[in-house]
């Protein structure tokens, strides 16, 4: 499973590498699309920062319930045999 997952990454940056070099050679920068689309790199930090901002806090408390939980469970289940 990890085998697929590290794969799939690596063909994903070689694409966007191909593909960054491509548009490049056609004078197509990145803020140029981003200019396009009326974003500019400070606002995608800006809402990354947010997002995150936003999830952790609702990560962390999920956690401190299914941690327990998980525990309890994993402690009362009854051994495998023959494995």
């Amino acid at each position: 499973m990890i085998y697929n997952f590290l794969s799939t990454l690596v063909k994903f940056v070689l694409g966007a590498v191909f593909v960054g070099a491509v548009l490049n050679e056609f004078n197509i920068s990145t803020e140029v699309v981003l200019a396009d689309m009326g974003m500019t790199p400070a606002h995608i930090m800006l809402v990354l920062h947010e997002g995150v901002d936003w999830a952790l806090p609702h990560f962390i408390l999920g956690a401190l319930v299914l941690i327990p939980i998980w525990l309890i469970i994993f402690l009362l289940k009854p051994p495998r045999l023959g494995k």
